[in-house]
């Protein structure tokens, strides 16, 4: 198993795509510290709508916190869009290329193999949440400074820096978990479907579907409470005044729980499935 695992974070490591995707992550950031860096009072005229008409904001409302909730956004669509091609392609390219083939041939049991790839994908997706906080951290500290943030969930709600810290803090871990539901979800997809385009495809498609069941209402108040789809904006519950922590615990380990099945799906279609 340790030498799978090894043979995947070599192969990730390797593959152009890996750092295609770490390139676009970071473009992103930077496109959203660049727009705000000269469009900074257009952005905060957007979040605050009409409040300014009937409130006196006093300070630098514009800075380094809001800057990184503004980048946290991205968890909605564009960062597990990019992770979901990237660890879908781990398979995908070798049943293109073949490869998977060769490597059945040796003495290495089809469940391991498929295992060291759940593994490697989340391990990566951790990886990448971090790079990404960190990279958002740094730069926008280092560019709008600190300050307090104000977030509008339901109402208007400022937090102090040090508390908006440890929040945004918070929030990348929660949407880690997240990120890894929508990592895992792709490679199993990829086990389905084999082929690149229809994985990815059928991969955006889920994406773009979880986000619109995430706003629907089912009637069912188990429902809305325990579909996967409603568990995707759990990171958002910590900008809220008042932190919901046992929700967010559910949450989390729900959608641990859901990951957890797709993965061992995915790993008994391909235990089961013929390799050609």
């Amino acid at each position: 198993m340790k030498a799978l695992l090894a043979a995947e974070v070599y192969k990730l490591s390797r593959q152009g795509k890996t750092y295609y995707a770490l390139a676009a992550i970071f473009l992103i950031e930077v496109i959203v510290l660049f727009s705000a860096y000269f469009q900074g009072s257009s952005i905060i005229d957007i979040l605050l709508g009409n409040l300014k008409q009937s409130f006196y904001f006093e300070g630098t409302l514009l800075n380094g916190n809001l800057l990184i909730y503004l980048i946290l956004n991205t968890l909605w669509f564009n960062l597990p869009l990019i992770l979901m091609i990237i660890i879908s392609g781990t398979l995908t390219s070798e049943y293109k290329d073949r490869t998977l083939q060769t490597i059945m041939l040796q003495p290495v049991s089809k469940w391991q193999f498929i295992l060291s790839k759940y593994v490697v994908a989340i391990i990566f997706t951790v990886l990448v949440v971090f790079f990404m906080a960190l990279t958002s951290f740094v730069l926008s500290y280092s560019i709008f400074g600190n300050g307090d943030l104000i977030v509008y969930i339901d109402t208007l709600n400022f937090f102090e820096p040090k508390e908006a810290f440890f929040r945004l803090l918070w929030a990348f871990a929660s949407g880690t978990i997240s990120m890894v539901f929508f990592s895992v979800t792709s490679l199993t997809l990829a086990v389905i479907f084999k082929e690149a385009t229809k994985t990815w495809i059928i991969a955006a498609f889920f994406l773009i579907l979880s986000n619109l069941l995430l706003k629907f209402d089912f009637g069912n108040a188990w429902v809305n409470r325990l579909f996967f789809a409603k568990l995707n904006d759990t990171w958002q519950y910590f900008f809220y005044f008042e932190i919901n922590w046992n929700q967010i615990l559910l949450n989390s380990a729900l959608l641990v729980g859901y990951t957890i099945i797709f993965m061992g799906f995915g790993i008994y279609l391909f235990n089961k499935k013929d390799i050609g």
